[in-house]
């Protein structure tokens, strides 16, 4: 009796544990790909395409050569079933991101917009399709014109944080299909060729766009000229002048 009494609330708190086991899963895939996105859109790749007078086809041939691409490492590495598989999941989504990256520069390089290209424009295009909730403040598209704005290193990592989180439900959903080897593998490769395309149309529209950049919506606005120390200098000068 002494054994069946001790058992029934282990029983009973096993669910609480596993419960408690995912969402510490949950948080540590959620800080994981966040700091993996702030490496990602921190380095802006370089780009050998320059500017075409009639782009499209061009884009069109990027896009497709890179979903070939991100298809192909993505269903490489859902091939290994069970945990080997779940191991792969965030290398999964860096290569892939550096992939859609390098399209990202060279659909701007086609479209001239390389000079001014910046993680900014590389998050928001990388990630729009899939999370434009977070980053509806970050490019704002006003007519033919999309205002980028500057993010400090604090907003940049606390978006990357919300994304993180987001983007790990989608681990642990993909990790359920990496215990089926050959179809997770196929539905792996396919949501990366998919993905890739929309990445690919958001930046081709963003750059197709005057594309204007401005400071950081979230910082403190700057303070006018007459009440910066400069200011006051330059208006008792003024005030002198005149008298």
């Amino acid at each position: 009796m002494h054994g069946w009494t001790r058992s029934i609330p282990v029983a009973a708190d096993a669910p609480r544990a596993r419960a408690m086991g995912a969402a510490d899963s949950a948080r540590g895939a959620g800080a994981a790909v966040g700091d993996a996105i702030v490496a990602v859109v921190s380095r802006v790749p370089q780009t050998r395409e320059t500017p075409l007078a009639d782009p499209e086809a061009r884009v069109r041939e990027l896009a497709r050569a890179a979903a070939r691409r991100a298809a192909a490492v993505s269903g490489g590495l859902a091939l290994p079933p069970g945990p080997l598989g779940v191991l792969t999941l965030v290398p999964d989504l860096v290569a892939i991101w550096r992939i859609q990256a390098q399209l990202i520069a060279d659909i701007a390089g086609v479209r001239g917009r390389s000079g001014s290209l910046d993680r900014e424009q590389m998050l928001y295009c990388l990630f729009r399709h899939a999370a434009s909730q977070v980053l509806r403040d970050v490019v704002v598209r006003a007519g033919e014109r999309a205002i980028v704005h500057r993010l400090t290193v604090s907003a940049l990592q606390a978006i990357a944080a919300r994304l993180g989180v987001q983007l790990s439900q989608q681990l642990i959903a993909k990790a359920a299909s990496r215990w089926v080897p050959g179809i997770g593998a196929a539905a792996v490769a396919a949501y990366a060729w998919w993905d890739t395309e929309r990445v690919a149309r958001v930046a081709d529209d963003l750059f197709s766009r005057e594309v204007v950049l401005d400071a950081d919506p979230h910082a403190p606005p700057a303070p006018p000229v007459e009440e910066t120390p400069r200011g006051r200098r330059l208006r008792a000068a003024a005030g002198r002048s005149a008298a």
